[in-house]
């Protein structure tokens, strides 16, 4: 199958599942409902038209569109970052990126830094994720297997999780620790348009370094000297891949908290049927990660009642039983 047959069925079955995420809820709206309310208004709304076209503009309406933003940065990050390191474990979760992010956005929290600039949240959450993708790719540059740059990524996600306790741990009152931690557990309720306001140019930024990088990504599947024998610039391309994604896991959870494992089972899920080119899959995982964050939104939305599930609790019940089955795959083919 081409990626261009396979990138037009995701768009088209995030279409559907965006219609869908638009109608569920508490209130539940047909497609009708839901059309009028996008619409411009052609006459004075009844009470009810008005009250649909506030709940699909000003509520369901952000929540689907970052969720499509979110989604596809997280997907696309992960894509990426297995094609630098050219590692199939590689995700900016496990490897303590989105950890590392998550700290930079509690500090900058706990600092009261938000209040004074709304910028200084997602520029310090790209800072760390930033950082912490740098020492990754050091670590793996020296030839490190996937064990070592899993532990590597482990241990940055140990130290962030531990700064970040230590803030919850000395907030000054219970009111802080409980946004704190609610937020760390990823959520996209409760988002506007002015988040979306906030992260767009940072996102679209990241979406479209991390693009660029694809033909030069196909180069470096053929080892590193032989990459810049094709004339691939290894320097630029580095520094690429880590701003790129700095700027969409960063800006991410700089909004919706930490969201794992995206970055993970969306390329796995894909890579084959993109013919294993890492050019082909960044569009389609990008595709993918906002169709997978969408469905487990609605997911959490349909199945929750009266309490609803934090978003980040839902992917990684559905990521950590997946990267277990990968890892233990890789283990049999190793003892074969």
């Amino acid at each position: 199958m081409s990626s261009t047959r396979i990138n037009t069925l995701l768009l088209a079955a995030l279409g559907v599942l965006a219609l869908l995420s638009l109608a569920v809820g508490p209130v539940p709206l047909s497609v009708g409902d839901i059309a009028q309310a996008l619409l411009p208004a052609q006459a004075e709304l009844s009470e009810m038209a008005q009250r649909q076209r506030t709940i699909v503009t000003e509520i369901r309406l952000p929540r689907v569109l970052l969720a499509i933003l979110v989604g596809a940065s997280l997907g696309l990050a992960g894509a990426a970052l297995q094609g630098l390191l050219r590692n199939p474990l590689a995700e900016p979760g496990l490897l303590g990126v989105s950890a590392s992010a998550s700290l930079g956005a509690v500090l900058c929290l706990y600092f009261g830094l938000a209040a004074i600039n709304l910028w200084l949240l997602p520029a310090a959450a790209m800072g760390c994720a930033a950082l912490a993708t740098l020492v990754l790719y050091r670590v793996a540059r020296r030839g490190a297997g996937n064990l070592t740059l899993i532990l590597a990524g482990i241990a940055l996600s140990a130290l962030a999780g531990a700064l970040t306790s230590l803030a919850i741990n000395l907030s000054p009152n219970p009111t802080d620790v409980q946004d704190i931690v609610l937020w760390l557990l990823g959520s996209l309720a409760d988002r506007s348009f002015d988040d979306i306001r906030l992260v767009l140019p940072f996102v679209l930024a990241g979406l479209a370094l991390l693009l660029s990088s694809g033909r030069q990504l196909d180069a470096l599947t053929l080892g590193e000297d032989e990459a810049a024998s094709l004339g691939v610039n290894l320097a630029r391309l580095r520094a690429r891949v880590v701003l790129g994604t700095a700027l969409c896991v960063g800006a991410s959870v700089a909004v919706t908290g930490a969201i794992g494992f995206v970055g993970l089972v969306v390329p796995h899920l894909l890579r084959r049927a993109v013919g294993y080119h890492p050019a082909r899959l960044l569009v389609a995982s990008a595709l993918g990660g906002a169709l997978l964050l969408l469905a487990a939104d609605v997911l959490l939305r349909l199945v929750s009642g009266g309490f609803e599930l934090m978003l980040g609790v839902v992917t990684a019940l559905i990521g950590a039983p997946f990267f277990l089955y990968l890892v233990l795959r890789q283990r049999l083919g190793e003892m074969t």
